[in-house]
Order: structure tokens, then sequence, then C-alpha cells
């Protein structure tokens, strides 16, 4: 049935064909010093490059041609705060399957803490209210990509919960099994807090109480990156296994950025289950600006417009043209560098799809705060935004694109 849906939505002109493109970057980079080097040598920086053209067809629908370089689902990179998008898409859905009036993602949300790994959450400082919600979770994790904010949405629904749903969608070259920045064994990570859903007067809308899973869910393959590494102050010889660690597959954080901006280029059972609202709300988020947002109100000398948006923008700390957008989600740790963006020109009416991955860890020593960030890695993601937006440029349309009607007012 799923082969036989996918086959009706190629032939509306929903979806196109993927190509791997070896002659997408073998003219024109004279002037992107970083990313000619970078992809002269693919195995030091481990890079994986998915770019997507977007067409219309006479009834308006999207019309891809994907384009991958050195693209290997196979191939292990530590995906860092990225997995927090599919946390906060399913966050939204898990919400709308619950059908409980008045719990809406502006609901206080009170998390409890039962072991002595978990951490109570009653109040946020951050918020208008005070108080922490699903809607406020998402916002700071799309704003800034909050650590905090995302375990509190991986608690409220487990790992089983995440993981069955992602494989629901196809995206299967994923696995969510822990909370980040949060340094806590395998087995603690299968232990859920207790939450409380109240509405205004104080009534409990909803009662989930600490849950645990029995799966055990490893990373394939025994990956372990670099030669050594540091835990606490103690240098440890040998790669660090990343067994139980998060997988997010470069094709999947694509994947997962077009169904939250095309959700009609994909069948009903692939996509996320959110109403309009829910998904307005995302895209809201996704493409705002720290500056731009009142609750949370962010410092913008740290958290300035670039900050969570590399491609074309990543090695520059100066404010980003209004002309353009950028609906993403990053990720950097251990040396390694992602973003997905669904990347827009509003005035020149631009519009393409972009993930890509680096690896900047020349000591190949991890946990050492030396990694190649500011040299290579914003460099390379910026310059191959700007080359891919200049390729666009010049690229023509028959028919014009359609780009999201969104407001920015917090």
């Amino acid at each position: 049935m799923k082969k036989l849906l996918y086959l009706l939505a190629v032939s509306f002109g929903m979806i196109s064909c993927e190509s791997k493109d070896p002659v997408l970057f073998e003219e024109g980079l004279e002037n992107y010093p970083t990313l000619k080097k970078v992809l002269s040598d693919t195995a030091k920086f481990q890079v994986q490059i998915i770019y997507t053209q977007i067409d219309r067809n006479e009834h308006g629908n999207p019309l891809f041609t994907d384009h991958s370089f050195n693209l290997n689902d196979n191939h292990y990179f530590y995906p860092a705060s990225t997995v927090k998008l599919p946390i906060a898409l399913l966050a939204l859905e898990w919400l709308e399957e619950q059908n409980i009036d008045g719990l809406t993602m502006e609901t206080a949300m009170l998390t409890d803490s039962v072991r002595p790994s978990q951490l109570p959450a009653y109040n946020d400082s951050t918020a208008q209210n005070g108080l922490p919600s699903i809607g406020h979770y998402i916002k700071k994790i799309l704003l800034v990509s909050d650590n905090d904010a995302s375990n509190r949405l991986y608690e409220l629904m487990g790992m089983d919960y995440i993981n069955q749903k992602l494989r629901e969608k196809g995206l299967l070259n994923t696995v969510i099994t822990q909370r980040l920045s949060f340094p806590i064994s395998p087995d603690e990570n299968r232990h859920f807090n207790p939450v409380r859903f109240v509405d205004n007067s104080g009534m409990t809308l909803l009662e989930l109480p600490e849950r645990h899973s029995d799966s055990v869910f490893v990373v394939p393959g025994n990956p372990k990156i670099g030669q050594a590494f540091y835990r606490n102050d103690s240098l440890i010889q040998g790669g660090m296994d990343f067994s139980y660690k998060n997988k997010f597959a470069l094709s999947d954080l694509h994947g997962i950025v077009k169904r939250i901006v095309f959700p009609e280029a994909f069948v009903g059972i692939e996509r996320f289950n959110l109403n309009e609202e829910h998904r307005n709300f995302v895209l809201k988020y996704m493409s705002m600006l720290p500056r731009e947002s009142s609750f949370p109100k962010y410092d913008t000398t740290e958290y300035y417009d670039s900050y969570s948006k590399f491609f074309k923008f990543g090695a520059d700390k100066n404010p980003i043209p209004s002309r353009f957008r950028i609906f993403n989600k990053t990720g950097w740790s251990y040396g390694f560098l992602i973003d997905g963006s669904y990347f827009v020109d509003y005035e020149a009416g631009v519009e393409f799809f972009v993930s890509a991955v680096i690896y900047v860890n020349e000591d190949q020593i991890l946990n050492d705060d030396k990694y190649e960030t500011e040299e290579i890695g914003l460099p390379f993601f910026a310059e191959l935004g700007d080359y891919l937006y200049h390729r666009e440029l010049k690229r023509k349309k028959q028919i014009p694109a359609k780009l999201p009607n969104i407001s920015w007012i917090d």
C-alpha cells in the first residue's frame, strides 16, 4: 500500500526522483576556498551534503530534485541538537492525540522527579506566565536549541513512543535514546519523570506517572569516534563509544524539514500529524531570529542572528538581511556541525533545501574543546550556502515559488 501511495504521489507531480550529482561542485569554487578544501578531503572532514531544487507544476505542487554528495546513511556522526526537531514535532503530535478539552500547547506542564538522576521543573522564568509548557519548550528548542527544553519533551513522551513514531513515518536511520548535556547512564535514560498538566484554575487535566522502557536501542555498527577522549580530567586512549547515544542520519533530517514545509508532498503515513495551527507555530519559530523573540528574551551578543543559522551567514555575526529566512535546525558537538534547512529569499523568490554535516577535529581527541569550528566548520556552511544560493539565483523557473506566509511578530 505504501509503495502504491508513493507512486500515485509521483504521478500527480508531488515528488520527484533523487540523483547523485557528481558535477554539482565541479566548477565555480575558486571563490570558496574552505568549501573547496573540505570537498577535496571527504574522508578527513566526513562531509555529507543533500541539496534539493524546488519547482512547481501547474497545480502549484512542489517538484523536488534531490542531489547528494558523499551521502551515507550508515556512516555514523553524532547528531547533537538536530534530534530536537523531531522531538518537538512529535510532542505536538502527541498532544493532539490526547484529545483532552483544555489541554493545549500553552497548558502548564509540571515535571516531577522520583529518582536521583531526575530533575523537577515547576516553573520557567523565561515564560510570560512563569510556567513551563509544551509550546514554550518548543520555542526555546527552535530559537536557541535549548537542551533542557528538549529533555523535558523527551521525558514526556519516552523513547518508545519517539522511536516507534519515527519508524512509522519511514525515518529508519534514526535512534533517539538520551537526554542531551545530561550525563546519565543508558539505563537511567530509559526512566521518565512523572508529568502533570494543570489548567489556570489549578485543576489537573492529565497526569502521567513515572514510566520506564524495557527497550534497548543500540546504534548499529559499534560506532567509535576519535583516537582518544577526555572523561573528567583523564585522557582515555581509543575512540569514544557512541553505541548508546543518538543517531540521526542526514537523509532523515533532510526529510523531516521537507515534511514540515511541504506535508502535501508526502503520503499520509509519512507526515507529522499536526493541525495547521501547530504546523505554522513550528514554521514561525524555526525561522525566527533570537532578537525577534519577546518570551523568551535573549541577549543578542550571545544569541546573534546566525547563532543557529549556518548556511550563508554562519561565519558572520552581523544581522541577517530581512529578505532572507532560514527554516532549520542545527547541531554541534564533539567536532560535528550539522544543519538541515529550507532556505528562502523572499525578494528574489528563491527557495531550496540543503542539509550538511562536517567533522572538524584535527587532533582526533574528543572533549578537549579543540575543534576547528570557527576556522573551517562555520566558513564551510557559509560558503556552501552562498554557492547554492547563487546557483539558485541563476536558475530559471517556469512557475514562480509560492513562499510561506509567516508572521514573525512574537
